[in-house]
C-alpha cells in the first residue's frame, strides 16, 4: 500500500473548507440582492397627474389610478402616462429660455415650418403652438407609433390647409381668431379619426408676418389700407351727422306745410261760413246790410292810409290856419 501524506490531505481539506465558506457568502449575497430586486420591482408609485398602464408580456392588462400599487416582478411592465398635465408643441419657433419671467425664442432654424402659401398666392410666416392633453392612455400608447411626430405632421398639414383657404389680408388682420378656431376643430377631428388618444385644448397663433424680404412692401400696403379705413370712417361719420339733420329739417318743413294747409283750410271755411251768413242777412234787409258792410270796410281801410284832407271842389280854399305839417314837424 502507498504511504499517505497526512499534511497534504489536511491542507486540501482546509482549502476545500474555505471555498465552501466563500461559496456560501456569495450565495447569500446573491439571494439578498435578488430579494431586494424583487421587492423593488413588486411595488410602484403613480403620481397625482398620471395614470399607470400595466402590460404583461406586452399585452395590455389594466389602467390604474394614482397611488401605490403592486405588480408581478419582472413580468408586468408599468407605463406612466401624464393625463392631467397640459402638453405643448411649438411650430415655426422654439422656446430657448424663460429666465426672468420672459420667454426667449428663435425661429431662424425652423423657417420651413412657418412659411405658408395663402389662398391669394402670397407667402407668409406663421408661428403657432398647440396645447393638448392625453385623454385616452391606451390609444396613446398602442394605437399609433410615435404619437408626438404624428401630431406635429397632422398639425402642420391642418394649418397649411386653413391658411390656404384665407387671403393674406384675412391672415394678417381680422381672420386670426377664425384661423385658430378652425385649425383646432380640424385637428381634433383628425385626432379622433386616428384614435391617438389626444384632446386639443387650444391652437394659439403667436405671430403672422410677411417674410423679411417683402416686409417693407407689406407695410406700405397696410398703411394704405389703414388710410383707406380712416377716410371711410370719416365719411361715415359725416354721413351719420348730415343725414339725421337733413331728415329733421325735411320733417320740420313737412309739418310746417301741413300746419299752413290746415290754417288755410280753416280760414277758407270760416270765410265761406261768414259769407253765407252775410248773404242770409242781405236777403233779409239789402239796404241796411249794404250800408253796414260799407261802414265796416271803411273802418278797416281808413286807419291804414294815414292822414288825408278831403275838400269840396266848390270851396274857395283851404283854411289858412290849419296845420298841414306831419306830427313832430315845424310850424
Amino acid at each position: 500500500m502507498a504511504d499517505f501524506d497526512l499534511g497534504s490531505i489536511r491542507e486540501k481539506v482546509e482549502k476545500s473548507g474555505k471555498k465552501g465558506v466563500v461559496l456560501k457568502i456569495w450565495t447569500g449575497l446573491f439571494v439578498v440582492v435578488l430579494f431586494i430586486m424583487v421587492v423593488a420591482d413588486l411595488f410602484y408609485q403613480v403620481n397625482a397627474e398620471s395614470v399607470g398602464v400595466i402590460t404583461r408580456f406586452g399585452r395590455y392588462i389594466e389602467t390604474v389610478n394614482p397611488g401605490l400599487h403592486m405588480k408581478i416582478p419582472f413580468v408586468d411592465e408599468v407605463h406612466i402616462v401624464e393625463t392631467e398635465r397640459q402638453h405643448k408643441e411649438e411650430f415655426g419657433f422654439r422656446t430657448v429660455s424663460t429666465a426672468g419671467g420672459q420667454s426667449q425664442w428663435e425661429s431662424e432654424p425652423y423657417i420651413e415650418e412657418s412659411l405658408m402659401l395663402t389662398g391669394d398666392l402670397n407667402v407668409i410666416e406663421v408661428h403657432w403652438a398647440v396645447q393638448y392633453r392625453i385623454s385616452d392612455p391606451y390609444n396613446y400608447l398602442f394605437r399609433v407609433r410615435n404619437v408626438k411626430n404624428t401630431l406635429r405632421m397632422m398639425t402642420e398639414a391642418v394649418m397649411r390647409e386653413v391658411i390656404g383657404d384665407r387671403t393674406v389680408n384675412e391672415a394678417l388682420t381680422s381672420g386670426r381668431v377664425d384661423i385658430a378656431v378652425e385649425a383646432q376643430k380640424r385637428l381634433q377631428e383628425l385626432c379622433k379619426s386616428y384614435e391617438i388618444g389626444l384632446t386639443i385644448d387650444q391652437v394659439i397663433l403667436l405671430d403672422i408676418t410677411p417674410p423679411d424680404p417683402v416686409k417693407p412692401s407689406f407695410n406700405l400696403v397696410n398703411q394704405a389700407q389703414q388710410e383707406k379705413e380712416k377716410l371711410i370712417n370719416q365719411a361715415r361719420a359725416e354721413y351719420n351727422a348730415e343725414v339725421p339733420r337733413a331728415a329733421g329739417e325735411a320733417e320740420q318743413t313737412i309739418q310746417q306745410a301741413r300746419g299752413y294747409a290746415v290754417a288755410r283750410i280753416n280760414r277758407a271755411e270760416g270765410e265761406a261760413a261768414r259769407f253765407k251768413a252775410l248773404v242770409a242777412e242781405y236777403k233779409k234787409a239789402p239796404e241796411i246790410t249794404r250800408q253796414r258792410i260799407y261802414l265796416e270796410s271803411m273802418a278797416e281801410i281808413l286807419p291804414t292810409i294815414g292822414q288825408r284832407v278831403i275838400t269840396d271842389q266848390e270851396g274857395p280854399g283851404i283854411v289858412p290856419l290849419m296845420n298841414l305839417q306831419p306830427k313832430g314837424g315845424s310850424q
